[in-house]
């Protein structure tokens, strides 16, 4: 039965899918305590205001908080089915990852660029940015794992 369950935990991508949750609740954290809101706000505004049809909302540091600590949760609860390669989580699991990537790219640009939009400016690192490493690695890792375990009808 042991045995099993390590070939299970090798031959899954649940556990570079735990990571990839781990690194988006410190990047969640890194953000909050780094003023994220304070540079996203106004560049979503800039950018609307340049494209009407632009989707992205602005929020309240409450209201943000907590859908991401919700976001995060549903994610957390989903790790047993990411270790049973449940072939429905395969596509969010893949969303995911894309997405995270971007997110750490993004982060790491801005960084570099002192800014977002020209008038939104602000001091280096860009808020999120010290956790934005862990981010690209585990979404790296888990593509790859999802890639490893996929299935000849996949493929």
């Amino acid at each position: 039965m042991a045995a099993a369950s390590v070939a299970q935990r090798t031959n899954s991508f649940g556990l570079a899918w735990l990571f990839l949750c781990l690194a988006f609740c410190a990047h969640v954290a890194d953000e909050a305590l780094t003023g994220f809101l304070a540079v996203y706000n106004p560049t979503v505004l800039v950018v609307r205001s340049r494209f009407g049809w632009f989707p992205m909302p602005t929020f309240e540091f409450r209201e943000w908080l907590i859908g991401l600590i919700v976001v995060n949760a549903i994610f957390l609860a989903l790790t047993p089915f990411a270790y049973r390669k449940a072939r429905s989580l395969r596509p969010l699991a893949y969303f995911f990852a894309a997405v995270m990537l971007l997110n750490g790219l993004g982060h790491t640009l801005f960084t570099v660029l002192g800014h977002t939009v020209a008038s939104v400016q602000f001091s280096r690192p860009a808020p999120g940015f010290y956790s934005s490493p862990f981010l690209l690695v585990a979404s790296v890792y888990l593509w790859v794992r999802l890639r490893a375990t996929r299935t000849a009808k996949e493929a």
